[in-house]
């Protein structure tokens, strides 16, 4: 008999499957409180993490994988806007978005004055207001950034719940991803989701749109978890290492795995040329040597036949003296044999 993960670990007993975001995670219909769903989303995470092991591993990350996209659904105000009209809720009773001073004060997290004096200090320096309570310590960073994410109808995520995404971290190229702030997290409702701390501008969106041919989409991720994110899967000198999605082998492989194969093969490189370097300088066995020593003497000789036969004729100077034939010839020699005992030299 199939194990049935929703009664068993999460003590659901309806009947009709599959569940909606709702049911899953154990909410009242058409639920609204952001924080109340997070908060949710985090116990059950938690609790399924437990089974993460032995038998089970395939069971609970599938599960795993279905409480975070519900939980990114209903904390995305565009998504959560249609998939509620979906289940029959009316568009006249959805809340209406609040800003990111009104839901700090809402939550008890600030003062008004402590708004107030952010609100003054972003204007002054020309920071949004959020990045002001962010500097000013006001609340813990992922307050902020859950407050900030509301405000603007985005999901907040954390990188310790849902990591980053193995296949297309590859593929993004790592200028992009550091220029912009960026990293993928997962591919959910038929659009790849783009963590960082403020929305991806349009254009980074269309050019990945059009390197995945899917439509991509920003949840928000405290600025800590992404530079560190950034700085493991893509660091300065990293390359872009995939181009395109279909490849299976390629895609197979982390990031790491890449990483810690390119230093294997830049040592194997260094040691051929090093090896390379102790055979040049190793000394010639005596037939290699008398071979070049004949062949350098061959080639003068042919050098100075040559030059002088040249300047007896009349080709290179008219009425050549004796002297000259002579120096001439063993010009013509030398750099003859020189030539030829080098290159013999880097056989």
């Amino acid at each position: 008999m199939a194990l049935d993960v929703y009664k068993e670990w999460l003590g659901i007993d309806a009947a009709e499957r599959p569940l909606n975001h709702y049911q899953l995670l154990k909410l009242a219909l058409f639920e609204d409180n952001t924080l109340l769903i997070r908060k949710r989303y985090r116990t059950l995470n938690a609790h399924i993490r437990k089974y993460a092991t032995g038998d089970f591993i395939d069971e609970s990350q599938m599960l795993l994988n279905e409480l975070a996209q519900a939980m990114l659904c209903l904390t995305d105000a565009e998504r959560k806007t249609d998939y509620d009209v979906s289940l029959g809720r009316t568009t006249e009773n959805i809340r209406q978005r609040k800003t990111f001073e009104d839901i700090l004060l809402a939550g008890k997290v600030c003062t008004p004055e402590q708004i107030k004096k952010a609100k003054a200090y972003a204007d002054a320096v020309g920071l949004d207001t959020y990045q002001a309570a962010l500097q000013h310590k006001l609340a813990p960073p992922e307050t902020i950034m859950l407050a900030y994410a509301e405000s603007i109808g985005l999901p907040f995520i954390s990188l310790d719940e849902i990591g980053v995404d193995a296949e297309y971290a590859p593929q993004i190229p790592p200028a992009m991803a550091r220029q912009h702030s960026f990293v993928p997290v997962m591919v959910t409702d038929g659009k790849l989701l783009l963590a960082s701390p403020t929305p991806v501008s349009p254009d980074v969106e269309q050019e990945l749109r059009m390197l995945f041919e899917i439509p991509v989409r920003s949840v928000i991720c405290a600025p800590t978890q992404v530079n560190d994110a950034i700085a493991k899967y893509y660091p300065k000198d990293a390359k872009q290492l995939f181009a395109k999605k279909n490849d299976a082998d390629a895609a197979a492989k982390s990031v790491e795995e890449l990483f810690e194969q390119a230093a294997i093969d830049r040592k194997a490189n260094r040691s051929q040329a090093k090896k390379e370097r102790e055979e040049q300088a190793a000394p010639i066995s005596e037939d290699a040597a008398k071979q070049r020593l004949q062949y350098t003497i061959v080639a003068f000789n042919f050098g100075v036949m040559a030059i002088a036969g040249l300047l007896y004729s009349d080709l290179l100077i008219k009425n050549p003296s004796l002297p000259l034939l002579i120096a001439g010839g063993l010009l013509g020699g030398a750099l003859a044999g020189g030539t030829t005992y080098f290159a013999a030299s880097k056989r």
